[in-house]
């Protein structure tokens, strides 16, 4: 359901081939907030269409199609944006994983510990660069750029994860 959010949302920011819109998924869209195969992006489109959300908004060679967010398209995406998330049974793995923790070894528990600290501290860095990127391309004044405000979420994420992984190494001597 909520591919066709993100592609309301991607048509609604600017207006884009279904090429373009595969690219986006492929890129830091995909890796840390959806995920959607050229095999789904295309018949989401149709749908969006057929309901009035999107439109061609230029032909091109080959068939090539641009699509853009209607009105009613970017109503529904904020109708969907300001409708609260219904919050079901939790499963987060990462969670799930630091629940059991305590049934390692105390030097398993550090190493993996070691590795989750690493491992955020990699996404951090990663996460700071496409950041300071999206700045400098952004003149002062103007709106964030599509994906600004995921990055830097995702960066304070990460980063809060290594200082936890960091915590509970202190605490397990």
């Amino acid at each position: 359901m909520s591919l066709r959010y993100a592609l309301l949302g991607m048509l609604a920011y600017e207006p884009s081939s279904g090429y373009e819109l595969k690219k986006m998924f492929d890129g830091e869209l995909g890796e840390y907030a959806w995920h959607a195969p050229h095999t789904r992006i295309y018949p989401e489109l149709a749908r969006l269409a057929g309901e009035g959300l999107i439109e061609v908004a230029e032909e091109g060679a080959r068939g090539r199609r641009t699509y853009a967010a209607t009105d009613a398209g970017r109503a529904e995406l904020h109708r969907w944006l300001f409708t609260p998330l219904e919050e079901g049974r939790a499963r987060n793995v990462h969670v799930l994983r630091l629940f059991l923790l305590s049934a390692l070894e105390p030097e398993d528990t550090r190493r993996l510990l070691r590795s989750y600290a690493d491992d955020s501290e990699h996404e951090a860095d990663k996460l700071a660069a496409v950041a300071a990127h999206l700045d400098a391309e952004t003149p002062a004044g103007e709106r964030p750029p599509f994906g600004r405000m995921a990055a830097e979420f995702g960066l304070r994420i990460h980063s809060a994860r290594r200082d936890w992984a960091r915590w509970a190494l202190e605490r397990m001597g």
